[in-house]
């Protein structure tokens, strides 16, 4: 069942588009790593009302570590599709292979 939808995947490109989204989310999840801490900088010392309500709590490294975290985690679930779909090749059944050419 898993080569068929492995077959699937990959012809219909649907897992390329899925692992090009994956991609991109992971790289903009660890962007966040830099922009997270960032905003809450820009928070505390431009709008020192406002972080005083919300009450800004903790250092600003660990608002990255989420970011961090998801940006890992979705760059190795698209390491593992890209190599489970394109760097093993598709087993073919032989039913559906085409008839040779130099036959008679």
């Amino acid at each position: 069942m898993l080569d068929r939808l492995k077959i699937a995947l990959v012809r219909s490109y649907i897992g390329a588009i899925g692992l090009g989204w994956l991609l991109a989310q992971g790289l903009m999840h660890l962007t966040g790593i830099v922009t997270a801490p960032l905003a809450i900088w820009v928070q505390r010392y431009e709008f020192p009302g406002m972080s005083e309500r919300v009450h800004l709590s903790g250092s600003p490294l660990a608002a990255a570590m989420p970011e961090l975290v998801r940006g890992v985690c979705l760059l190795l679930l698209c390491y593992a599709l890209l190599r489970w779909l394109y760097f093993k090749p598709i087993a073919v059944p032989e039913s559906s292979r085409p008839l040779s050419d130099t036959a008679g």
